[in-house]
């Protein structure tokens, strides 16, 4: 392995099955792109089937011989997420790569009624995967990656208005969602250590990446502060991001490194962690917080109407 790891370190990946959500672009469509030129077989759970069919063309024009599949998936819609786990409750999975995401949004909500940020960021990863849980457990060395965010240490879990719908400020509410990442995934972990299942859950976030979920948080909104927001964004995007290349080796890197320890969050090593390369970083107090993401862990049951069974190991 290289002194800094690159996608060219990745282990060959042969014979694994894959989910990445979000795949169409960004992130997710290198995160896919890497895992099927290593070998795995890759699902791109995306909600746009065109974009998806697209990007699955990119990648096997870039890789020929690349697996990879396209399938229907909103997360903003629980009916959706339980017809897409549905589909393959029969076959093994051996990691789930929780990428898609939304940013900075005007308050909406999903169809279910959800804050749309924590709806999609959060409680619609917490379902797919607890729904996926069954194939999971059939996987060889099964993983779940949960993508965060630095936005995390300034994120808030407001127990008392978990929705936003007394008071709703749009970064607030991507804090919220992104410490809500990192408490579910951690909490994981020590669900699957304590029923002796194999299966590790790592966090990872990007660093500062230039991809398009910067350009969707708030359109449609129109207040002279969000444009101004925008605009201000755009400028430090082209001055200080790194590529979305970059950005997706910490995701990579939680995903296929064989050493990893389960409950690992991996981000950029360089100044701030904004950008660089992949290694493990850490987080925040909150974020470590065990009540709080019982809590947590108890209220997403409660909306979603998903439990996990993690009561047997395999």
């Amino acid at each position: 392995m290289s002194e800094k790891w690159t996608a060219a370190d990745i282990p060959d990946q042969s014979a694994r099955k894959a989910i990445v959500t979000g795949a169409n672009s960004g992130l997710g469509l290198v995160t896919a792109r890497e895992l099927a030129r290593h070998g795995a077989s890759v699902t791109l759970a995306v909600r746009d089937t065109e974009k998806g069919e697209r990007a699955a063309t990119a990648i096997r024009e870039a890789e020929p011989s690349a697996q990879v599949r396209v399938a229907a998936l909103d997360l903003a819609d629980l009916d959706s997420i339980r017809a897409f786990a549905e589909a393959r409750e029969d076959i093994g999975l051996d990691l789930l790569v929780n990428n898609a995401g939304v940013m900075a949004l005007p308050r909406r909500t999903t169809k279910n009624g959800f804050e749309m940020q924590l709806g999609t960021n959060h409680l619609g990863h917490f379902a797919l995967t607890g729904l996926l849980m069954p194939a999971l457990q059939k996987g060889d060395d099964p993983r779940v990656v949960t993508l965060s965010s630095g936005a995390h240490k300034f994120g808030k879990i407001n127990f008392d208005d978990l929705q936003g719908q007394h008071r709703y400020f749009r970064w607030s509410a991507y804090g919220q969602s992104k410490l809500a990442n990192l408490l579910f995934a951690y909490e994981l972990q020590r669900r699957a250590s304590a029923a002796g299942l194999e299966l590790k859950s790592m966090a990872a976030h990007p660093g500062y990446a230039s991809t398009n979920l910067q350009t969707r948080g708030s359109s449609g909104n129109g207040g002279v502060l969000t444009k101004l927001e925008d605009g201000l964004m755009a400028v430090t995007n082209r001055v200080l991001a790194q590529s979305d290349e970059m950005g997706a080796l910490p995701t990579l890197y939680a995903a296929t490194v064989k050493d990893l320890l389960g409950g690992s969050f991996i981000g950029p090593d360089g100044v701030g962690e904004q950008r660089g390369h992949p290694q493990a970083v850490d987080s925040t107090p909150a974020s470590k917080d065990r009540a709080a993401a019982r809590r947590l862990w108890e209220v997403s049951e409660q909306l979603t109407g998903v439990s996990f069974d993690l009561a047997t190991a395999r």
